[in-house]
């Protein structure tokens, strides 16, 4: 059922083409219908996770539950090998309710539809894999073939110099990958026997008593997933990508495509690599703080909405990575949980509440043609429901209580403060004010573009259509969900975060 889920989408996108006569809304109408039913087949693998013994549906031994691991390349023991468990089951999710957002804000979609359509069905069958991915090397395939999609995406539909920042993009996180192949090829000849298979790795960690070799093995890797994530000072990419890239295409690379690289450290680097990961858990520490203040120093000081975002979306990926960062440290084992629990919450929550952010800037986009919030004010008085979506975005991405953005800082805050001595405590009472400028930062966008004297564009500025409201406001409700009673959530994160965290105290 898991391979049906992964390839189900890029079936549909080779249908597109086998039938040459759809119209336009036949082909987005057929798009909205594949990922309704890939989502619906997500819900069903929740609902069976952890139900029987790991063969169809029920989590094995390793909390692992509709594993397939099929030879593939034998001579170097790399193999097929899926499955999912309480780090992969809510990102599977994600994609597949974030893609079916952007399917439906797509309904006005005019411009090579065909092509937009096969294309984002081929990302999500891609992020899918990556996901559900048990294989070094089948990850590695799926890390890179999301560079290919997302560098047509960006080429083909942005706009401003689309050429450049899809380029830039390309460049950038393939060099990444490629660093991140070399980290995976020091893991396969560390390990006794030779393998791929992640599940093996965890178990038996290569390099254990290496501490030279498995620090390269973590630097390969770390920078791999730096960039892809990204980190400061990897992040130069990001910020013209968003900006030139269409709204669909944001949506998918900040609410979906960052989380390759922050899943990539919870699901590699820190079991595969503990005693490195815990000789160096304060350069990680420092990494993600200075991520934190960064993001939101430099977002607080863009006109264009979309950079904002985009560099909000470095302030966070560094509360994920401080997180991280501290389950490496010698403290509380209840505080190291939560803070890698925290963590993964996190990817949840930005992804919807960015995903929507994206997809309301794509709005003021299609209306007036400009990010820029200086030239808009009053919007509220024209566009009350939009204007009601911005609201409840902004503050989900801000941290207020009630939404998903508050349950996960304050379980990185906890856990990272609770992780250590003094140093760390130091280390988490400063990332609060990455929270404090954000919501400084939000607040100036809402009075700037929502409230006040009408800009030279507000006119321009019409209500949210009924596919664009249709695709936002369910990921802002769910924010909402989690945010109230994430209990569901939760339950199916905790006892991986407690094993990941055993993982790196062996």
């Amino acid at each position: 059922m898991l391979s049906l889920v992964i390839f189900l989408p890029l079936a549909v996108a080779l249908g597109l083409y086998a039938v040459p006569r759809l119209g336009d809304r036949t082909v987005i109408r057929t798009w909205i219908v594949a990922c309704a039913v890939d989502l619906a087949l997500v819900i069903a693998l929740w609902i069976g996770h952890e139900t029987g013994d790991g063969t169809d549906g029920g989590a094995g031994v390793d909390g692992i539950s509709y594993e397939t691991n099929l030879r593939w390349i034998p001579s170097v023991r790399a193999g097929y090998h899926i499955g999912v468990d309480g780090l992969s089951l809510p990102l599977l999710a994600l994609t597949a309710l974030l893609f079916l957002a952007c399917a439906v804000y797509s309904l006005r979609q005019t411009q090579q539809v065909r092509a937009f359509a096969a294309l984002f069905l081929f990302l999500q069958t891609v992020c899918l894999g990556l996901f559900a991915a048990l294989d070094l090397l089948l990850f590695f395939v799926f890390f890179d073939l999301s560079i290919v999609g997302m560098y047509f995406v960006i080429a083909g539909w942005g706009h401003g110099d689309r050429t450049r920042s899809a380029l830039k993009f390309f460049l950038y996180t393939f060099l990444g990958s490629l660093i991140l192949l070399l980290g995976f090829i020091g893991l396969y000849l560390g390990a006794e026997p030779h393998t791929f298979d992640m599940v093996e790795l965890t178990r038996t960690p290569p390099l254990s008593g290496s501490a030279g070799p498995a620090a390269l093995v973590l630097l390969a890797i770390g920078a791999g997933l730096a960039i892809k994530t990204p980190t400061v000072p990897f992040h130069t990419w990001l910020p013209p990508a968003h900006t030139d890239a269409p709204a669909a295409g944001s949506a998918i690379l900040a609410g979906i495509m960052l989380k390759m690289g922050t899943y990539g450290f919870v699901r590699i680097a820190m079991p595969m690599v503990p005693d490195a990961w815990r000789r160096y858990a304060w350069v990680i520490i420092i990494v993600g703080l200075v991520s934190v203040l960064y993001g939101a120093l430099v977002a607080f000081a863009q006109e264009d909405l979309k950079r904002l975002i985009a560099y909000t979306s470095v302030n966070h990926m560094g509360y994920i990575v401080l997180a991280v960062g501290a389950a490496g440290l010698a403290g509380g084992i209840d505080a190291r949980r939560l803070a890698v629990t925290g963590a993964v919450t996190q990817m949840v929550s930005h992804g919807l509440v960015t995903g929507a952010l994206f997809l309301l800037a794509g709005v003021f986009n299609d209306r007036a043609q400009s990010y820029d919030m200086g030239r808009y004010g009053g919007v509220a008085r024209v566009a009350p429901a939009f204007s009601g979506l911005v609201v409840v975005g902004a503050f989900a991405s801000l941290g207020l209580p009630g939404l998903s953005g508050f349950i996960a800082e304050f379980q990185i805050l906890t856990g990272v403060i609770g992780s250590g001595g003094a140093g760390i405590v130091v280390a988490g009472g400063t990332a609060i004010l990455g929270i404090l400028i954000t919501a400084a930062l939000f607040l100036r966008l809402l009075h700037r573009t929502l409230l006040g004297p009408s800009g030279e564009l507000t006119a321009r500025v019409t209500d949210t259509h009924r596919s664009e409201f249709a695709a936002i406001a369910p990921l802002l409700a769910l924010s909402l969900v989690i945010g109230i009673a994430p209990r569901f959530l939760l339950d199916v994160i905790e006892p991986v975060s407690a094993l990941v965290v055993s993982l790196v105290a062996r």
